[in-house]
């Protein structure tokens, strides 16, 4: 078993990804002419989304992600080696400044950012090993 994708529910897909292309730095893979998918080159697992309305047609229920609501119980993490550089550019796209980065007692520096989602987001340095 590997983990392939990682797929969160949001409201408008295009919007989302164009959101990460400018916050993070992101690229687009691929965004389904429904509009109700897409995906974003982030390495070896893929980060995905996926319209509302397609967790129902899966026969799931979800607690929709809102920006003006308690973060739901999970972050997308980020790792690059200038994470105070990549906060920046995520606030200026948009996002909404959880933490700044900030030293850990392990080594990592560590910052959190909401996206437009109110999905949160760590921006972080990699684990010193």
């Amino acid at each position: 078993m590997q983990l392939g994708y990682t797929i969160l529910y949001v409201a408008d897909v295009p919007a989302t990804l164009s959101f990460y292309e400018r916050a993070f730095g992101l690229k687009q893979r691929f965004l389904h002419e429904s509009g109700l998918y897409g995906e974003l080159e982030t390495g070896a697992t893929t980060l995905a989304f996926a319209g509302e309305e397609m967790a129902a047609l899966n026969g799931a229920e979800i607690r929709p992600n809102r920006a003006d609501a308690p973060a739901a119980g999970f972050e997308v993490a980020f790792v690059t080696d200038d994470p105070a550089a990549a906060y920046a550019l995520a606030i200026a796209a948009g996002a909404t400044g959880v933490t700044p980065p900030a030293q850990k007692p392990w080594g990592q520096v560590v910052g959190h950012v909401r996206d437009l989602n109110g999905c949160l987001v760590e921006i972080c340095s990699p684990v010193p090993r």
